[in-house]
């Protein structure tokens, strides 16, 4: 299966590449449009996205015939459709180039272009933590007859030069080149060409200029992130190929650690979306420390593609679980890196570092860590996972689903301690829980408030009772008779202590930027008082643990809901104050 889907992958790659070198594309043909005037339908159809026909009748008629446009003594007249509506956006885009062309040959260029804005980018000193930590700031000024009157000091502003610098060949040369290619799309191609701006440097005509839309943002989700998930398929699918022809049996029954095998599996891979990187890095003309944030994000995908690969009994549920994955990882990567230099939350993206990095602008370690720091643990956490159950009555069996996510939990529950297991498997939840948490913090962002807070506090008491509750339960359906309640009691306590001092640990280190903010309060309890949120992890368990006991496994889910109102409740009362 590997090998053939490596040839699908590079015949995909060769046809696109024949498709688009041929000519041929979907939106060719596109458009119908009806025109009275030869010169104007000559100008139409150099574009192959329409069709453009002789339309002999004195007024638009739309009965009896396809086209989306028709145009009479110099006017457009629509069908009045989506795809009409479209037609008259493609048409002026080209109407625009022509007038452009027209422009670039006149004799004395200043005079075709009279305007030429010299820009500037400034980056914004907003802060934007006055309204985060619920300040309040001053109005929007109020329209007034009198003059605005500046507070601060005026500077005086040098006065720029009346001439360009360039010869006037030189200016029409690149207008021409310019006018002849999407400037929505030249533009956000720069991020990856590492264009210097020209012979015109920083001044623009105003078509030339752009709204500032993120759309480097995508391009380099397309450029790095896919061919790092594409490849760590690859070792997924090895994985499970493994475990499908039990071809892994072999391997087990070696003299070598498993730790060896996994690393020896997975080196491979790790040094192929490396080398992707490098090679990338490298085409676009960017500076080596752009790896530097890439290195956790290949980790991460090796590590979930190693789980997965374990987890799933076939290529059918594998294909789900990836594409969930995938669809999640990609959304948490994404979104952040859309707020780039506009809000401290972009930085929960290691990509946010790479968009600043191909900008120019400057990242401390401390941002760096706070970036990837959930990354670095989160992997480590589900390669010991994957190295603890890497045997054979895991590997080759046919449970379900959660019932095997509940086995590799509980191999990981030592029989001798398993107060200490519940501790640290809590503790080592918190990645997770902060990294689903952060990635409901960017879905819930931009709603309106007071929705937001109201969803993300709903949002995150779930996520943290599930993650609290899953060593309990995983051990409950284990060992049913060890629950008495003085074992319950000691169990719930190991579970709130490790919640509480994996919580705090992580937030001290990582996360004092977003905790400034009132969403953040929202996902994180201050530190001042710490029996308070210990009280809250051990009463929302023992609520779980004893739905669990006295109700079985069918109470687990309803004990689950019953925490989530109780810390709900207790984020309403002691964060927002709204029932006190």
């Amino acid at each position: 299966v590997l090998p053939l889907a490596i040839v699908l992958f590079i015949l995909l790659i060769l046809v696109t590449g024949f498709s688009a070198q041929s000519g041929m594309h979907l939106q060719d043909g596109m458009y119908r449009v009806g025109c009275d005037d030869t010169a104007i339908a000559q100008l139409i159809a150099g574009d192959p996205r329409f069709v453009v026909y002789r339309y002999e009748g004195p007024v638009p008629a739309w009965e009896g015939n396809t086209f989306d446009l028709i145009i009479l003594d110099g006017r457009v007249y629509s069908r009045g459709t989506d795809k009409s509506r479209s037609a008259i956006k493609t048409l002026e885009r080209d109407y625009a180039k022509y007038v452009n062309s027209v422009y670039t040959t006149a004799e004395d260029l200043f005079a075709a272009y009279p305007l030429w804005i010299d820009v500037q980018n400034v980056k914004s000193e907003l802060d934007f933590l006055a309204t985060q930590s619920g300040q309040y700031v001053s109005a929007a000024p109020t329209r007034s007859n009198r003059m605005p009157v500046p507070e601060g000091p005026v500077r005086d502003v040098a006065t720029p030069s009346p001439t360009l610098g360039v010869t006037m060949e030189e200016i029409r040369a690149e207008l021409v080149q310019s006018s002849a290619q999407d400037t929505q799309i030249s533009r956000y191609t720069e991020v990856l060409t590492s264009s210097t701006g020209g012979t015109m440097g920083s001044f623009k005509t105003p078509s030339q200029l752009s709204p500032p839309l993120p759309f480097d943002s995508i391009i380099l989700i397309f450029v790095f992130v896919f061919p790092l998930y594409f490849t760590s398929q690859f070792f997924m699918m090895s994985i499970m190929n493994e475990r499908i022809e039990r071809r892994g049996e072999l391997l087990l029954s070696t003299p070598v650690k498993t730790v060896s095998i996994i690393i020896g599996k997975g080196l491979p891979y790790f040094g192929g979306m490396v080398a992707i990187c490098a090679v990338l890095t490298a085409w676009i003309g960017a500076s080596p420390v752009i790896m530097l944030p890439l290195i956790p994000v290949i980790f991460f995908f090796l590590a979930n593609a190693l789980m997965i690969g374990m987890l799933a009994r076939s290529f059918k549920e594998l294909s789900f679980i990836s594409i969930f994955f995938s669809t999640v990882a990609t959304s948490y990567l994404f979104f952040p890196s859309i707020f780039a230099n506009v809000h401290v939350i972009s930085l929960v993206s290691p990509l946010t570092l790479i968009v600043l990095t191909l900008q120019g602008t400057a990242w401390t370690l401390a941002d760096y860590l706070y970036s990837t720091s959930l990354f670095w643990l989160t992997s480590a956490v589900l390669f010991y996972i994957a190295a603890r159950n890497f045997k054979e009555e895991r590997l080759f069996s046919e449970k379900s689903l959660t019932s095997r996510v509940r086995e590799f939990l509980s191999e990981i529950i030592s029989e001798k301690h398993p107060f200490l297991s519940l501790f640290f498997i809590t503790a080592f939840t918190i990645p997770f829980i902060f990294m689903v948490q952060l990635m409901c913090l960017v879905l819930f962002f931009n709603l309106p408030m007071p929705y937001s807070l109201i969803l993300l506090l709903m949002f995150a008491a779930l996520v943290e009772e599930i993650a609290k509750g899953i060593g309990i339960y995983t051990l409950f359906v284990r060992e049913p008779d060890f629950f008495s309640a003085r074992n319950l009691i000691f169990a719930c306590g190991a579970t709130a202590l490790g919640f509480l001092i994996g919580e705090k640990l992580l937030l001290f280190v990582t996360l004092a930027q977003i905790t400034e903010s009132v969403f953040g309060s929202i996902l994180f309890l201050s530190l001042g008082a710490l029996w308070l949120p210990f009280l809250l992890h051990f009463a929302c368990v023992l609520i779980v643990g004893a739905c669990l006991k006295f109700g079985g496994r069918r109470w687990f889910v309803p004990g689950l809901a019953v925490a989530m109102v109780v810390h709900c409740l207790y984020n309403l009362y002691f964060i927002l104050g709204w029932l006190a």
